[in-house]
């Protein structure tokens, strides 16, 4: 009914793309500038609103490029601060955002920071690293980044895209073509010759995508008083999941088909939780007798859980989150690691 009813929306849809297509055509022509740094700086971003992966493809970055000093760079989407911030001890979901939290807390040999003007933020990071990895930032143009790595959703790309407000579409999709690398994530198990055929006619020749799918891994504890637990473990068990990303759907799936019972709290992306939700899951959870049971949340929202008093809520009860890993298919892993590699190496920096 929802969606029924955006499709209402469509003549503002056409005013948006048209804004969006003018103000992309005044920054490739040199009407607007844009800011080129003497350093690799790398965007990892989408054309829709909403998860199409963005953190874990950032955390393989990392990864990757390892031998380098990385700086992420993000907006923050959702905390309570303004201006540019760097990560530290004190830091917070609340201060910094959940997701660049979450890469402060896994990654201790790069640098986080946030700024909502990118142009500042990389100012202030660009002499101490030797690169910068650019959060969700593919329409931020005034940046012009070096190397542009563009997501797409699997499942999405098999529907009709509208854009906002009617869609989820940021731009027109024909704005793919300025990205050097794209990737579409979340691919079904098993994706067969003919699968891929159905998205990559959506490309042209030149363009093409590199296939990756969610990999998980152990639960861990998100109070850390526990080890962590094989997924296998909880079969047959009731699990309350709490999410508060844009799409829980592949989790879900994941869950159900390792055999157990999910009860799901959903809420929307980047959901500060308050106090009489999370109380409202305890409830649901003890409410439970006939079943072995356990809390599962995302990595993401685990950084939303240690506020002091949602942590004397759930301390003493078995809350875990599962973590996720993108893993490319092994014919596209080379290609798109050494772009990614070649672009880094060859920069004058670095070379």
């Amino acid at each position: 009914m929802i969606k029924k009813l955006r499709l209402l929306l469509l003549p503002f849809s056409l005013i948006y793309g048209m804004v969006t297509l003018v103000r992309n055509k005044f920054y490739d022509w040199g009407l607007f500038r844009s800011v080129k740094f003497n350093l690799p700086v790398i965007c990892v971003g989408n054309l829709v609103v909403g998860g199409s992966g963005k953190t874990p493809v950032t955390e393989y970055l990392v990864q990757l490029l390892d031998d380098y000093k990385i700086a992420i760079l993000s907006r923050g989407y959702g905390r309570k601060t303004k201006g540019f911030i760097l990560a530290d001890g004190a830091a917070t979901a609340e201060s910094i955002g959940d997701e660049p939290m979450q890469f402060y807390r896994k990654f201790s040999n790069i640098t986080v920071a946030v700024c909502e003007d990118r142009v500042k933020g990389i100012e202030l990071l660009k002499e101490h690293h030797d690169l910068i990895i650019l959060d969700d930032a593919f329409q931020h143009r005034r940046v012009r980044a070096g190397f542009n790595i563009l997501l797409f959703e699997y499942q999405k790309l098999l529907r009709p895209q509208f854009l906002l407000p009617a869609g989820n579409l940021r731009e027109f999709f024909f704005g793919y073509q300025r990205a050097e690398s794209l990737l579409i994530t979340k691919i079904p198990v098993h994706l067969d010759i003919e699968g891929k055929k159905k998205v990559l006619k959506k490309f042209k020749k030149g363009n093409i995508p590199a296939f990756s799918e969610i990999k998980y891994a152990a639960l861990e504890p998100v109070y850390g008083e526990s080890g962590k637990q094989k997924v296998s473990l909880i079969k047959n068990m009731k699990v309350f999941l709490l999410t508060g990303i844009a799409n829980p759907e592949p989790m879900i799936s994941y869950l159900s088909g390792c055999g157990v019972d999910v009860d799901h709290h959903h809420y929307a992306d980047h959901h500060q939780f308050s106090l009489s939700e999370i109380q409202r899951l305890v409830r649901a959870f003890e409410k439970e007798r006939d079943k072995e049971k356990i809390i599962i949340t995302t990595e993401k929202d685990a950084q939303r859980l240690s506020d002091i008093r949602i942590k004397e809520l759930l301390l003493n009860l078995p809350v875990f989150y599962l973590p996720i890993r993108i893993e490319i298919q092994k014919e596209d892993k080379v290609t798109f690691d050494q772009n990614i590699l070649n672009y880094v190496s060859s920069h004058t920096r670095n070379r």
